[in-house]
């Protein structure tokens, strides 16, 4: 995956708390891949009126399983104007199965289509003729029509499919790409980020690991470690972010052994998470985070025996947990802003969004005492 060249959040020497993986995102998790199918065109298709600049983003528990594995899982819906498909299962029977993909609003269904028949082809040998099983795989989406031909239907099943094709576990591209690709934040360009927290269990750590794509806020709620930058840095806010009009996907992947009740739990902390940048969950915006555990791996529910053992840990320990929750999608929205790349400003473009811009940022910072 092509890193950015741009310094994220801590190399800029942003305050933000606690302490990162490796990597500082969610590939920290072990097992964990994450890949990336992106599509940036400067011109419009023939007969089209507005470039493409979109794509696909696809995360793998237990990527080098060669078999399905079932993830315990939880959900919230913060403000509910968006899409995640699979989650009336995941509220009652507390797991999916599968990958998580982020994709654009109008790219859902044919992302669905491509991510049941990779997994079909993927695991051969789990799918046979005496099996009745049925897929539901996990496809979120926000929305990219300012800055992306999105009635154009540009998502194929070959996108999706080459999302999942470049999995990888190391290093995790952020900002203009995958389903990041043409998403705004807080009037800046925004798209993919993520972070990561360690949180110790007496002489053991595990590891909470955060992905977003972020395309929601208004400038003026734009708050970065308590300072309120959205004030100060008002120049070339587009028109179209004067209200909210965006959304935000929030991943939360652990290694640490939690039950589906405690993962809808932490899933919920993703609001006081993006809350820290500023916005308020506006009525235009969906809102909608999901939590998983890597812990407890088991067979399909079809072909585990009848009772099965799970360990969790203990609710009255899990404060840290939600902290490092917390962190680490605060953190998460601020590297998607500070790797985006500007985009749009052509003759053939709606308007054009600026990225941040890290020296006027950090401006703003050091007048509150923040750097």
């Amino acid at each position: 995956m092509t890193q950015t060249t741009k310094p994220r959040a801590r190399a800029l020497g942003l305050p933000f708390t606690g302490r990162t993986g490796p990597l500082n995102a969610i590939t920290d998790v072990d097992g964990i891949a994450v890949g990336f199918q992106t599509i940036r065109e400067e011109t419009p298709r023939p007969g089209r009126k507005l470039p493409v600049r979109t794509g696909v983003t696809a995360i793998l528990p237990h990527s080098e399983s060669e078999t399905p594995v079932p993830v315990y899982a939880g959900l919230h819906r913060f403000n509910g104007n968006g899409e995640m498909t699979g989650t009336h299962w995941i509220e009652d029977g507390g797991t999916f199965l599968g990958p998580v993909m982020i994709t654009n609003t109008h790219g859902v269904g044919i992302t669905h289509h491509a991510t049941i028949r990779w997994m079909l082809e993927r695991y051969p040998s789990t799918y046979d003729i005496g099996d009745f099983l049925w897929l539901m795989p996990v496809i979120a989406e926000t929305y990219d029509g300012a800055l992306s031909d999105i009635n154009g239907m540009p998502v194929t099943e070959a996108d999706a499919r080459a999302a999942l094709e470049n999995l990888s576990r190391g290093p995790v591209s952020e900002g203009n790409c995958g389903g990041g690709t043409g998403m705004i934040t807080y009037g800046f360009k925004g798209g993919t980020g993520t972070s990561s927290r360690v949180v110790s269990y007496g002489d053991r750590d595990y590891t909470i690991g955060t992905l977003v794509q972020a395309n929601h806020g208004q400038r003026d709620w734009l708050t970065v470690c308590g300072v309120p930058v959205g004030k100060h840095l008002t120049d070339n806010t587009p028109q179209s972010q004067l209200k909210e009009r965006g959304s935000i996907i929030v991943v939360i992947a652990t290694d640490l052994p939690m039950a589906p009740h405690q993962l809808k739990r932490l899933a919920r902390r993703a609001s006081i998470g993006i809350g820290r940048n500023g916005t308020p969950g506006g009525n235009n915006s969906g809102d909608i985070f999901l939590a998983f555990s890597t812990a407890n791996p088991r067979p399909m529910a079809h072909r585990a025996p009848a009772r099965l053992n799970i360990e969790m840990v203990n609710d009255e320990y899990l404060d840290p947990v939600y902290a490092a929750a917390v962190d680490s999608v605060e953190e998460a929205v601020v590297n998607a802003m500070l790797a985006a790349e500007s985009a749009g400003g052509t003759p053939h473009d709606r308007l054009r969004v600026d990225a941040i811009d890290h020296e006027a940022l950090m401006a703003v910072m050091q007048q509150y005492g923040r750097r």
